[in-house]
């Protein structure tokens, strides 16, 4: 049997300039409770889990990620544009390039943590005033 109640259906109402704005939320309101729970301001959440992220010192096993990604990227553009040259010898420049680009991504990132932690201390540190003028 056919169904005779229609179900109402919603309108994307488009903007004078035609942009269709997406509604906003039409449930009821969170309280307290249930905002912390799902965590309410996620601003600050991920404020504070950068902010973490920073302040961790660099890792072998983290510029060792990064450069292979890097590496990958660097073969496949070898492989690209460099189509009538031997696959050997591109595995073998992919292969330097991941030596080289292990230690430099680590020994970058460890020059910036310590500025960082640098920065930090010196924030931390009382102001000296002379006030012997």
């Amino acid at each position: 049997m056919a169904q005779t109640k229609k179900k109402r259906q919603t309108k994307h109402r488009g903007n004078a300039a035609g942009q269709v704005e997406a509604r906003g939320r039409t449930g009821r309101r969170l309280n307290e409770d249930e905002r912390g729970a799902k965590g309410g301001n996620a601003k600050l959440d991920a404020r504070a889990r950068r902010l973490q992220r920073l302040d961790t010192p660099p890792t072998w096993r983290g510029a060792l990620q990064r450069a292979a990604v890097a590496t990958l990227f660097f073969f496949l553009l070898l492989v690209v544009f460099f189509r009538d040259q031997p696959l050997t010898g591109k595995i073998f420049i992919a292969v330097f390039m991941l030596a080289v680009y292990v230690p430099m991504g680590y020994y970058t990132d460890l020059f910036i943590y310590r500025r960082r932690q640098a920065k930090k201390l010196q924030a931390r540190a009382p102001v000296k005033r002379d006030d012997a003028a």
